[in-house]
């Protein structure tokens, strides 16, 4: 089958694979119809997650169509499925809490081993993200073996197209996650740094939940635009400066929460940002917490601060006086899927949630490592790429009338 895999920083190929195979009685094998590019496939792209290997393929937002089953899967052949990125058991003490991100079984010995030496306990498991996380194959391919996948797979009803429920396999239940844990109440002031795919969502999530107002913070037109037609208010972090502009839009007090959608490659203007990045690139240092460092500033005594930007390893100047004395409460972590799923199924079918407005352009597999680098240079003009496997086409089109709709 053909893959897109990753070869070194900046060199993604698409290649001819083996196509993969039962392993396991829970196993199923799924037909790829949709495969997106998501923001944290950039930090692979950038190579800021250790633990890659040269034709690993990539790709952890998938959906596609049942085509083979294990003796011990629940699903039937045939039928359309999204497939949430993180791979979970069911069955340990953390998906029993449906903390499904943490399983503790699907990351093999081999590879939690070195995540425990990071960060103290093994990480839980991803489609296509690194050894870090069990080196699994991602869906950016032809075909995709899915684990337990009596645990993790979404069936999808008929008459629900491909478009509507893609993003369930990570950054629709992200941003609902990252909503959720900045423990929105009627009335709050929601800030959100980051217009990209999680943020939309995080603020789409805030206003269902309640939020009086948010406020968007990035500097791609396009993006703040996009935040704006949700009904946010945005600022331009290159000609305002955010803490004061949010001082004054909260008439001194501050956000009752902050939402970080950025995460460990912050853009900024400031000294901070500047010093995290030549260390990143000098192999000093590992993330730019710009976006973190001022939310936690911003935020308001007694707030919330809800972190679903990716970061990796350390973070310097980090404002722990200003966390401590001002009482603040932070949430983080990779997204329990599973405890979503039906919850936003139901939302999409209903029409109370809408993903499509997001996707600025639609693929084939072959053009993959190009849409890598237009994700990566021109995020104004790209603000979600679908990779359709089989597409004809190699020219990618922009879908304007599809992204207005």
């Amino acid at each position: 089958m053909r893959a897109v895999t990753w070869h070194g920083r900046h060199d993604v190929r698409v290649d001819s694979v083996p196509d993969p195979e039962i392993v396991n009685p829970r196993d199923a094998i799924i037909k790829v119809t949709s495969t997106a590019i998501c923001g944290s496939d950039l930090h692979l792209y950038d190579g800021y997650i250790p633990t890659m290997r040269a034709g690993d393929i990539l790709g952890h937002e998938n959906m596609g169509e049942v085509v083979e089953v294990g003796p011990k899967s629940t699903l039937e052949i045939g039928q359309r499925v999204v497939i949430p990125f993180t791979i979970s058991c069911g069955s340990c003490f953390f998906c029993g809490k449906q903390q499904y991100s943490a399983c503790d079984n699907a990351n093999p010995a081999t590879t939690s081993d070195m995540s425990e030496t990071l960060y103290g306990y093994p990480m839980g498991s991803a489609f296509g993200y690194a050894h870090l996380t069990g080196g699994y194959a991602g869906g950016q391919a032809e075909y995709l073996r899915v684990p337990y996948s009596d645990i993790g797979p979404i069936v999808i009803p008929d008459g629900l197209e491909d478009d509507k429920v893609l993003f369930l396999s990570d950054i629709l239940p992200t941003g609902w996650m990252a909503a959720e844990n900045a423990e929105i109440e009627d009335g709050d002031t929601v800030a959100v740094w980051g217009c990209g795919p999680v943020g939309l969502f995080a603020i789409q999530s805030a206003l269902i939940m309640g939020a009086h107002r948010v406020i968007a913070i990035d500097h791609y037109p396009a993006r703040l635009a996009l935040a704006r037609q949700m009904g946010a208010e945005i600022l331009d972090y290159r000609d305002t400066d955010i803490r004061e502009a949010l001082f004054e839009m909260t008439g001194g007090i501050g956000p009752d929460a902050c939402i970080d959608c950025v995460g460990m490659e912050s853009h900024g203007l400031g000294i901070d940002n500047i010093v995290d990045t030549i260390k990143a690139h000098t192999f000093l240092g590992t993330d730019r917490p710009a976006a973190l460092r001022q939310a936690i500033l911003a935020c308001r005594k007694g707030g919330r601060v809800s972190v679903p930007g990716v970061y990796g390893g350390m973070a310097d100047k980090f404002p722990i006086g200003a966390f401590m004395e001002k009482g603040l409460t932070m949430k983080t972590g990779q997204t329990h899927v599973q405890k979503y799923s039906k919850q936003l199924l139901d939302m999409i079918g209903e029409g109370q949630v809408d993903t499509t407005f997001l996707i600025s352009h639609h693929a084939s597999l072959e053009d993959g490592p190009a849409m890598y680098k237009h994700w990566h240079d021109d995020q104004n003009e790209y603000t979600k790429i679908v990779l359709k496997p089989g597409m004809a086409s190699t020219t990618p089109s922009r879908e304007t009338e599809h992204a207005a709709a």
